[in-house]
């Protein structure tokens, strides 16, 4: 007997650029940490041919850093010519799946330590990150030729590992974003002051992209609608941002939102579960760090509330200011809501935490066996992500107690 599938926009076909997905649904870049030693490793393997088989018009490979100096932990995929064959490995296996692989590049600025990247982080502007915490140096104009150098030759090796789309990460407080945004960028040459200066390294590394990319790769970008704090950009000038990607003719946008180094839950909203946090941090590695967040986590990481669909109201100023197609992400674990934001005009669907919680959660979606995902936005994942690969605490065995008690009350919570 014949499977019966639900009728609905959600499976249908759509075109990024020169690829064409069988379905909106897209694995957004949420970090897996699961490229031990920057490389590809079989967890990363698994992963995404799962999330392939479960039925995603396309998987993303999460925040590959396009050099050295842009490496923020030890489980992030480093583009160099060595891995290609591990990623090519990854890729074939999405391919025979039926769906589309991406890759997300970028370089984490600041948000890093020398004992990560192998040198002093580097940003578009000197000073202090108390993220690592660690001092950090602005780069040298020589340096910015390099850096979009190695933007071009990221994309050249991604062609080569066979993935169908790359996707640029210019927001959430990395290094383009901190050329973006006023709040990081304090230089007073071509890179700084107005928001034309600030936008010029993004500028330079899409050309960059455009052309290398050339007729055969999709191009997404994934940027910030605002930084979510004061000082920071706001959305007036995240719309000029948005029409000058698409003057710059990328593909698509992804519209997101927040600041890991000073907003961190306005990119995920929930709360960060600490005690998750700290339980899987390295005493020996992290003692000082693990000390801080007991103390001033609440502080450091405030809860920002969590809706279904929370970017869906900002997003839609967005649709309304450009013609290109815009993927939209936040909150996205219900079939109902993934209707609505088609219906609003927007061309693509990132989903993230529900096919953490189930790698099958689209097919189920197709097949009517479920409606809404069964993730209870614990975030229970990002509290462990920083230290381990990323898990739903249902595929975890002989969960201690209190992070049980941390998990019950966080969903009691968002229900």
């Amino acid at each position: 007997m014949a499977e019966k599938y639900i009728d609905s926009p959600v499976f249908t076909p759509v075109t990024i650029g020169p690829v064409t997905l069988r379905n909106r649904v897209i694995r957004s870049a949420a970090f897996e940490n699961m490229a031990y030693g920057n490389s590809p490793s079989d967890d990363l393997y698994n992963y995404h041919t799962a999330v392939a088989r479960g039925g995603v018009g396309m998987t993303t490979l999460a925040y590959a850093s396009v050099n050295r100096s842009g490496l923020s932990f030890d489980g992030q995929l480093w583009m160099r010519e060595e891995i290609v064959p591990g990623l090519k490995r990854i890729t074939d296996a999405v391919h025979e799946a039926g769906a589309k692989c991406s890759i997300q590049l970028g370089h984490c600025g600041n948000m890093t330590h020398r004992a990560t990247c192998g040198c002093t982080p580097v940003g578009a502007s000197s000073g202090f990150n108390l993220y690592s915490p660690t001092f950090v140096r602005r780069l040298k104009v020589s340096e910015i030729d390099s850096l979009v150098e190695d933007f071009g030759h990221a994309v050249d090796l991604a062609r080569e590992a066979g993935f169908d789309c790359v996707e640029i990460h210019a927001g959430h407080g990395y290094l383009i974003s901190q050329f973006l945004s006023p709040y990081t960028n304090h230089r007073r040459d071509e890179y700084g002051g107005s928001l034309d200066n600030r936008m010029r390294l993004m500028r330079r590394v899409i050309a960059k992209v455009m052309k290398h990319a050339g007729s055969d790769m999709g191009v997404i970008v994934k940027m910030n609608m605002h930084d979510g704090f004061k000082g920071g950009m706001q959305r007036e000038e995240c719309l000029e941002v948005a029409r000058e990607l698409e003057r710059l003719g990328v593909h698509a946008i992804v519209l997101s939102a927040g600041f890991v180094s000073k907003a961190p839950m306005e990119v995920m909203r929930g709360a960060m579960p600490l005690k998750t946090m700290t339980h899987y941090m390295d005493m020996r590695k992290f003692w000082w760090l693990r000390a801080m967040v007991r103390i001033f986590g609440r502080i450091m990481v405030p809860t920002v509330p969590y809706k279904d669909g929370y970017f869906l109201e900002d997003a839609k100023q967005f649709r309304e200011a450009v013609k290109l197609p815009l993927i939209y992400v936040g909150g996205l674990t219900s079939l109902a809501k993934m209707e609505e934001v088609l219906e609003a005009g927007f061309q693509g669907l990132q989903v993230a935490r529900a096919l953490v919680r189930d790698t099958d959660f689209v097919n189920k979606l197709h097949t009517g066996q479920m409606t809404c995902s069964a993730c209870g936005h614990s975030n229970y994942c990002i509290g462990r992500m920083y230290t381990l690969e990323m898990k739903c605490h249902s595929c975890v065995e002989n969960l201690p107690k209190r992070l049980e008690k941390e998990v019950e009350s966080a969903e009691k919570r968002w229900k």
